[in-house]
């Protein structure tokens, strides 16, 4: 930009810097203005002026807008400078309006919904619908999407409840393999234990650990981790008991697989002369009453009214129809006292646990004079496992339930358990626990929930010594975030809950602990594939 004076001072011309364009030439007579006066005015030019060139740029630039700079900006404006609102914001007013409307009203029957977003907007284009309708139509489409990922969550867990009580493919195969080496093969069927060490099994000074599974491997994992983890595994005694259909593979497997320097004992449950109808006869009501059957092994679907529960409540009941909870094996336990008559204290261990700290503390535990050393699961935030009281196993909305028990009551868990068979044997324990599941056979099985351990809790009340947490940690087959650090200061770590280890539902990170206790090497692991 260029200023030019005239030598007389009268006038002012202001050119571009290329000279094509005059902008503006002003006349200046001498006697109407003063220097200071032309001076800002100068300094006022100065500001404007490249405000306009930047005007002009955009108005060459826009070329192709359908409007021009001036023309926008004054649509832009002017609404806001009268005061009006800008359509937008109206029609998004409106929408917002119409959304609160129809979230109080059904979506008629039989609307037709767009399958997708994309069916969606071509419907309005083609029917131009107003914000009413477009909300109603909105609202059928969430509403279809909720109730179909509902059902798909509903379906996975049914899914993931019958992977969880299912035998895997490479079990079964392992049991008849060593089912049919016990036939074949001497060596399979040799005595557990040998001869010589037969009177270690009822000897007091050693650490008895007892077992009861029908799973092989699962097995082998708890022995072999006991094994491993104990400073002193000659003192280790293993009592395991299985079915009659799995004795022989069982057998072979701890024939064919010593546990050296321990000592290991194989038992079926036809073994034990005590195991009689006439000992336990409830046991067996139990297992071959008709409601009881259709509970456990019916359409665990059929009378659950899915719109009125959530996923969480639902899973817990389909656990607690797991069929492994009227299986003899299962009750068990209540009857060490008699099964081991002259042993005085015992470690009993569930078969989805695992050793990684020496046990032989558990015997110099003081118990008080109680029964059943246990963890307590009351103490804890995590409410899945380690915050259980007697409500969240047992319906107190029965009268005979809320006229015994106290709702607010600790529970304790199975799973590793310290038991002084020696006071066990003076209490009435036994005649409790088959007291209450005959009262729950009367009810229609409406008095609790989750197998074996409510009976339990009932049967033991005021006979359970509460033992440090850091011996039993619980819930890793209940929760994929379970602490590692946590994980690996336990001395038990127990996989209770659907998410077994040896199940491909299995939590990857958390199945580590238990799999390098299984020998892949193997030949008969190898041979039937089982999941590493």
């Amino acid at each position: 930009m260029q200023l030019h004076f005239s030598p007389s001072m009268k006038s002012l011309t202001i050119s571009s810097s290329n000279g094509f364009i005059d902008l503006m030439k002003i006349k200046v007579a001498a006697r109407h203005i003063s220097y200071r006066t032309l001076f800002h005015t100068i300094l006022i030019l100065a500001f404007l002026l490249p405000f306009v060139f930047i005007l002009t740029a955009l108005v060459t630039l826009e070329g192709v807008n359908k409007c021009s700079s001036f023309d926008c900006l004054g649509r832009r404006l002017g609404p806001k400078l009268l005061g009006r609102g800008d359509d937008s914001r109206r029609l998004v007013s409106e929408l917002y309006k119409n959304l609160n409307q129809v979230n109080s009203i059904e979506v008629p029957d039989g609307i037709k919904l767009p399958d997708n977003f994309t069916h969606l907007v071509a419907e309005m284009k083609s029917s131009k619908y107003n914000t009413k309708e477009f909300a109603i139509i909105l609202k059928g489409m969430m509403e279809r999407s909720e109730k179909e990922i509902r059902e798909s969550k509903f379906a996975e867990l049914v899914n993931k409840h019958f992977a969880a009580s299912s035998v895997p493919k490479g079990i079964h195969c392992l049991s008849l393999r060593l089912t049919d080496e016990y036939s074949s093969n001497a060596h399979a069927r040799r005595q557990l234990p040998s001869p010589e060490f037969l009177p270690v099994l009822s000897d007091n000074s050693y650490y008895h650990f007892i077992l009861s599974t029908d799973n092989i491997l699962a097995a082998s994992v708890v022995v072999t981790s006991v094994v491993q983890s104990s400073q002193t595994p000659e003192k280790v005694v293993f009592h395991v008991i299985t079915d009659k259909k799995t004795y022989a593979g069982m057998h072979s497997w701890f024939a064919l697989n010593p546990s050296s320097p321990a000592i290991i004992e194989v038992k079926g449950v036809h073994q034990f002369d005590w195991l009689s109808r006439d000992n336990v006869p409830i046991l067996e009501a139990v297992e071959n009453h008709n409601g009881v059957r259709n509970y456990y092994h019916g359409n665990h679907v059929a009378g659950t009214n899915l719109s009125d529960t959530t996923p969480r409540p639902f899973a817990s009941k389909l656990q607690a129809r797991s069929p492994k909870y009227i299986s003899l094996l299962n009750h068990l336990r209540i009857y060490l006292p008699e099964l081991f008559p002259n042993l005085d204290k015992v470690v009993f261990l569930d078969d989805d646990v695992v050793i990684q700290r020496d046990l032989s503390a558990l015997w110099e535990l003081d118990l008080g004079g109680k029964v059943n050393g246990a963890v307590e699961t009351c103490k804890g935030d995590d409410s899945w496992v380690m915050s259980k009281r007697f409500r969240n196993y047992f319906n107190f909305s029965h009268p005979l339930i809320a006229k015994n028990l106290d709702p607010e009551e600790c529970a304790w868990a199975y799973g590793m358990n310290v038991f002084d068979l020696w006071a066990w044997r003076t209490t009435n324990i036994r005649e409790t626990y088959h007291t209450w599941l005959k009262e729950n056979l009367k009810s229609d099985l409406t008095l609790w929930r989750l197998g074996t351990l409510p009976p339990a809790l009932i049967a033991f009340r005021g006979h359970v010594q509460p033992i440090d947490p850091s011996w039993h940690l619980l819930g890793l087959g209940y929760q994929s975030k379970t602490s590692i650090k946590s994980v690996k200061k336990a001395a038990v770590i127990h996989y209770n809950g659907q998410s077994k280890p040896w199940l491909e539902i299995g939590f990857e990170h958390l199945r580590p602990f238990w799999s390098k206790y299984v020998n892949y090497s193997n030949d008969f692991v190898k041979n039937c594939n089982i999941l590493e």
